[in-house]
């Protein structure tokens, strides 16, 4: 596995006629960066709300979903179209598990949660259907938080240590989160994986709802 590309973006403002944001998801190639605990340098998380944070520092996609993508869209796509920071050469969303690291460079990063899409995805791609084409797709990507900080830079070879194979991959999460009813024992065991915080919350907040279990006061 291979880096072949590293992505930062700068602040934009987009709307979809219902609703404006700012967005750093139009990203350009760079031929390497440091990459902190927060993410690349140089690259801007403008949704803080959504996105971004020590558990979702980084985005990475794969060439090998870039070529299924053009495929299906008919055109050429470069790296960074779906907003990532790193584009690696190749990984399967049913092979990458919750916890499992890839060192790049000087960095290690270790998975956290696959991406779920929004309407800036929809809008980047000038498909208003494309949140639900990306659902059906399959082929979310994941973020990760940085265990060590460094620079990375294009061709750098990529190391994968396996987390447990307990642990749920990218396609089970994803999955689950579109499902309507899930089992208890399901969500308790997504949640014994490291997930990123946003998606823990989430998962905690689902199963209290089917528990019966009341929310933490704080």
């Amino acid at each position: 596995m291979v880096l072949v590309s590293i992505n930062i973006g700068s602040s934009q403002a987009v709307s979809n006629g219902i609703r404006a944001t700012t967005t750093g998801i139009n990203k350009k190639p760079v031929p390497r960066a440091e990459i902190y605990a927060l993410g690349l340098n140089g690259d801007l998380v403008a949704d803080k709300k959504n996105h971004g944070g020590p558990d979702q520092a980084v985005y990475v996609y794969s060439v090998d979903d870039y070529a299924w993508w053009a495929e299906q869209l008919g055109a050429e796509l470069e790296p960074g179209t779906f907003g990532e920071n790193l584009t690696f050469s190749s990984f399967g969303p049913e092979t990458v598990r919750i916890g499992d690291r890839f060192g790049v460079g000087k960095v290690l990063l270790e998975v956290t949660a696959p991406r779920i899409p929004c309407w800036v995805l929809a809008d980047r791609m000038g498909d208003n259907g494309f949140v639900k084409r990306f659902q059906k797709a399959e082929r979310p990507g994941f973020y990760t938080r940085v265990i060590e900080t460094g620079e990375v830079k294009t061709g750098d070879l990529i190391e994968k240590t396996s987390a447990p194979t307990t642990n749920p991959t990218l396609s089970e999460i994803f999955a689950l989160w579109y499902e309507k009813s899930p089992s208890p024992e399901t969500l308790r065991w997504v949640l014994s994986a490291p997930l990123a915080a946003r998606a823990r919350k989430d998962y905690e907040e689902r199963l209290r709802e089917i528990t019966g279990i009341p929310s933490p006061k704080g």
